[in-house]
Order: structure tokens, then C-alpha cells, then sequence
């Protein structure tokens, strides 16, 4: 559930015309997803979502605006999954298990297939949407940091961890748990992700190698 929820793009305007908006970016994220942002055209946009062309076009009005939406509602809602509890992540007792469970909801937030379909398909068009690019990077991995940053500086505070430089200690931690998976699906296809088992052992050990940089010498 929480994987197929990332991959949708989110749609908050209500009633009819929020319907008609959700239809057509769930069509064209499935257009641009398969086929690329050259091989999508509005027109079968607009058939596929079942509303007209003018309808897919007083929605967004460009290829280009409609591609941006969508990039930017999947890349929001597969962070706001990663981020759900990290507000509170560094108040709580337990680093080690905290630590553990938030690496195991991220691993499988952003390997969802269709999030790493999008990551090609960004990577694929950043010299033509530089910007893309961007926006990728501060809604996945930046905001990432950013937030477990927050949660490491409170537990250092409290004496729990040992840590100087709690971005950099933050962009560690997400390598550790990101790095080796993500690489994978990336260069390998959707079917080199690691099944389930693997990944919680992976997200362990990464845990584990990050305490024993960071934990508390007390």
C-alpha cells in the first residue's frame, strides 16, 4: 500500500474538475513512464484519461507543464511517505530502533519500481529540464537529509550519539542505506531490486555500521 500510494501523483482540487485532473495525470504519468517524454503526445493523454484534448490542455498548458506536474506530485508524495514520522523521530528513546525502521520505510518508498522508472526518465531529460533535476534531488535525497539531520542533532543533544556535523552525518546514514539498492535498480532494472528479506538485512547492517561511526562514547 505504501509503495503504490508513492507512486501516484497527488491531486487536491476537489470535485469534478479534480476528478478530470487526476484522470489525466494518471494517464500521462502511465504515457511518460512507458514511453518517454518525446514518445507521449496529448492526444492519447487525452484518450486514455477519457476527457477531451481542450480539457487535458485548460489543466496544464503545455506537454511540458503537464511532465513538470507530474514529476513534482510523485517526487512529493513518495517524500511526504519517507517523512511521515520523522518529526518526531529524534524524541523518541530509541536511536538504534528508530534509526532502523526509518531506513526499512525508506528502502521501500523509493524502490517502488515506478519511482525508479521516474528517476530514469529525469535523468534521461535533465538536459532538457535541468530544473527537473533539481527538484528530484530536493525532494528525495535533500529533503531526506535535511530531515533525519534535525533528528540526529536532538539525540546528540540528549547524549545518545556522537555526532559534529549532523548533515553530514545525515547524508552518511542515507548512503549507507540507499546507496547499494538504489545503484542497483538503477543501472540493473526493476528486477535487481532486492527482495524484501534482503533489503532488511541490508537496512541492519547499514544501522549498525552507522552506530558504531556515531554512537555515543559515554
Amino acid at each position: 500500500m505504501m509503495a503504490n500510494t508513492a507512486a501516484r501523483v497527488t491531486s487536491d482540487e476537489p470535485g469534478r474538475s479534480g476528478r478530470k485532473r487526476r484522470a489525466i495525470l494518471d494517464a500521462a504519468a502511465e504515457m511518460f513512464l512507458q514511453h518517454g517524454y518525446l514518445g507521449t503526445n496529448m492526444d492519447e493523454v487525452a484518450a486514455r484519461a477519457a476527457v477531451s484534448k481542450q480539457t487535458v490542455y485548460k489543466q496544464f498548458v503545455s506537454k511540458e507543464a503537464l511532465f513538470v506536474a507530474i514529476v513534482g506530485g510523485m517526487t512529493g508524495a513518495a517524500g511526504d511517505l519517507v517523512q511521515s514520522e520523522i518529526a518526531d523521530l529524534g524524541e523518541r528513546d530509541n536511536p538504534e530502533q528508530q534509526l532502523l525502521a526509518y531506513a526499512k520505510r525508506q528502502l521501500v518508498v523509493v524502490l517502488t519500481p515506478r519511482l525508479m522508472q521516474l528517476r530514469r526518465l529525469v535523468i534521461g531529460e535533465a538536459s532538457r529540464f535541468p530544473a527537473l533535476g533539481r527538484a528530484l534531488h530536493a525532494g528525495g535525497p535533500g529533503r531526506a537529509v535535511a530531515g533525519l539531520a534535525s533528528a540526529l542533532a536532538r539525540w546528540t543533544e540528549r547524549g545518545q550519539l556522537a555526532i559534529d556535523d549532523p548533515v553530514a552525518a545525515a547524508s552518511h546514514f542515507n548512503w549507507l542505506i540507499m546507496g547499494e539498492p538504489v545503484n542497483r535498480a538503477m543501472l540493473l532494472g526493476d528486477t535487481a531490486i532486492p527482495g524484501p528479506a534482503a533489503l532488511r538485512r541490508h537496512a541492519a547492517d547499514g544501522v549498525r555500521v552507522f552506530l558504531a561511526a556515531y554512537g555515543s562514547r559515554r
